[in-house]
């Protein structure tokens, strides 16, 4: 290159330089971070103004975080949440400051020499619209700690809501069916069997001891007198004396 060249393409070099997106050391994917950048706390970017994607779960539910080490550190990671924006998170007083503070999920996350991580944490049992989670690495070769270089950041948008019920303009076809009713067995009626008597029992029994009957016989008021008996009942009484006398004189 002629001398000639050199205060030209100095400058260039030096802007097109300058210009050259830094690496990402850590990007959080599930749920996807607002920004690629990691640097400013508390979420990665200066200023760090809310994302437009925004991960809907329930309260309480318990989730899988995953994220990337591209260029690996020797570190540990942990995991907050911040129900109102991302004001409350703060940074670990030291390299292995695993107190935590009320925002955090989970921590002292161990490093793996990169690669692809996962982690299971609840979410607090809480309704909000502008909540956050956030997820810090904090290496170990970069002392003293506490100049800058010591922490990297990223954040996600979530919105924690619970499961609206039915309301009371629900169609019939929506609104579940209440169990049917068992049919009750039928019924059926217990006759008493009455047995009816032998013709032998028919003739051995006695004279009739119910009492005379006093309804009308014709409904013309003719009724018979207690005491008294009907022709019938005498014509029968006579027949059987015959028939006794008769019996006796055979049996002489």
């Amino acid at each position: 290159m002629t001398s000639a060249f050199r205060p030209i393409l100095a400058p260039l070099i030096v802007a097109l330089a300058g210009a050259r997106p830094a690496l990402a050391h850590i990007q959080l994917d599930d749920p996807p971070a607002r920004t690629t950048q990691q640097k400013d706390g508390p979420c990665g970017a200066a200023g760090s103004p809310r994302g437009a994607a925004v991960t809907v779960f329930a309260p309480g539910e318990t989730i899988t975080v995953r994220w990337r080490e591209t260029i690996n550190h020797p570190s540990h990671y942990r995991i907050a949440f911040d129900a109102d924006g991302d004001d409350d998170f703060a940074d670990p007083a030291d390299f292995m400051d695993f107190s935590g503070n009320p925002t955090v999920l989970l921590d002292a996350i161990g490093d793996r020499a990169g690669g692809d991580y996962s982690a299971l944490v609840t979410l607090p049992d809480v309704v909000c619209e502008t909540c956050t989670l956030q997820l810090v690495q904090v290496m170990y070769d970069k002392p003293p700690y506490g100049d800058g270089n010591d922490l990297y950041y990223q954040c996600a948008d979530l919105a924690l809501r619970r499961a609206e019920a039915p309301g009371p303009d629900a169609s019939p076809d929506e609104a579940p069916e209440p169990d049917a009713a068992p049919e009750p067995d039928a019924v059926q009626p217990v006759v008493p069997e009455v047995p009816e008597p032998a013709p032998d029992e028919l003739a051995d029994a006695g004279p009739s001891t119910a009492p005379p009957d006093t309804a009308d016989d014709d409904g013309e008021g003719c009724t018979a007198r207690p005491g008294t008996s009907t022709p019938a009942v005498s014509g029968l009484f006579a027949a059987g004396l015959v028939a006794a006398a008769l019996a006796r004189r055979r049996r002489r």
